[in-house]
């Protein structure tokens, strides 16, 4: 079963890009999804909370400076991107707030694996994430109204709310099960990412099945949109973190962080506050930073691997 369940998760942005193409072509075999959004990814979160642990926490506080540049990073950086991309492309409205709403959301929870097969700081990856995640029912209404007001009415409070239900809640949750439950956690640990797969999967299909009608008349100027946005933020991510006298390890990490947006929460809270075409942006970000991350690991790993070589020789 551990296997399995290793195999679907190395496979997700596969999996991930067939329930897009499924919700396109035939969008009704998709579209129930829109009723369990807030279940799915409160499923998710929890099985972020159980991967946490009181010791996470103690790490914060043990280096605050590194954490709190890839935090101020994270919420600088890609809400900044979305707005000036929006302002060039000169989106309209319903396409707007999608894609400051994907600035704003906190990072993904495929950062820390990402990170890790980067060969970045773990530790730091899996600090900067629980920090933003726990920061998001404030900071992401605050600057989605901030930066999308001009564009759409937007509820700060009630955001506030829902993603302090759908985030907030089930991290807590799944840390206290981590705590006083670690034998339990312990067995369900190999099965949970399934779980999380399985709902971002169904996710992605159904807002790509519920905006269907739309998706095929600006999916390639919003594919375009979503490369830039990544992109923008791995590269000034990285820049950041190295003005601020980060290694290499730490600064590949934090801009890993900031290009890897929570694209699942986006899509949520656009399905429940706007429309489905403004989920659009967060559901093709769910695919392509899983392919991109992959990318930017796989070129840290070969750039090691050769100074590695370099060095071997000079010795």
């Amino acid at each position: 079963m551990e296997k399995i369940c290793r195999g679907i998760v190395r496979y997700m942005a596969l999996l991930v890009v067939a329930a897009g193409v499924l919700g396109a072509l035939c969008p009704r075999t998709l579209t129930w999804v829109g009723g369990y959004v807030s279940w799915m990814l409160g499923l998710v979160m929890f099985g972020m909370g159980m991967t946490l642990s009181f010791g996470d926490f103690r790490r914060v506080l043990q280096e605050p400076r590194r954490v709190a540049i890839g935090v101020f990073a994270q919420f600088i950086i890609m809400p900044l991107v979305a707005y000036a991309l929006v302002a060039l492309f000169r989106l309209p409205p319903e396409l707007a707030i999608g894609v400051i709403l994907l600035g704003a959301c906190p990072g993904g929870t495929a950062s820390n694996v990402i990170s890790y097969l980067a060969r970045g700081d773990v530790a730091l990856s899996v600090s900067m994430t629980m920090t933003t995640t726990l920061l998001a029912p404030v900071v992401t209404p605050a600057l989605t109204y901030f930066l999308a007001g001009a564009y759409i009415e937007v509820s700060f409070s009630s955001m506030m709310l829902s993603i302090a239900e759908m985030v907030l809640a089930p991290v807590l949750l799944g840390l206290l099960v981590h705590h006083f439950c670690g034998r339990a956690a312990a067995r369900l640990a190999p099965v949970l990412p399934l779980f999380s797969v399985v709902c971002i999967v169904l996710l992605v299909g159904g807002v790509v099945a519920l905006s269907s009608a739309k998706l095929f008349a600006v999916g390639p100027l919003m594919a375009l949109l979503v490369v830039l946005h990544n992109g923008f933020g791995l590269a000034l991510g990285y820049a950041m973190a190295r003005f601020f006298h980060m290694d290499s390890r730490q600064a590949r990490t934090v801009s890993i962080e900031v290009g890897m947006q929570n694209s699942g929460l986006a899509a949520s809270l656009a399905l429940l506050y706007f429309s489905p075409a403004a989920a659009i942006p967060g559901a093709i970000f769910s695919v392509w930073h899983n392919v991109s991350g992959s990318l930017f690991a796989n070129f840290w790993v070969r750039r090691d691997e050769k100074n590695h070589r370099k060095e071997v020789v000079w010795e």
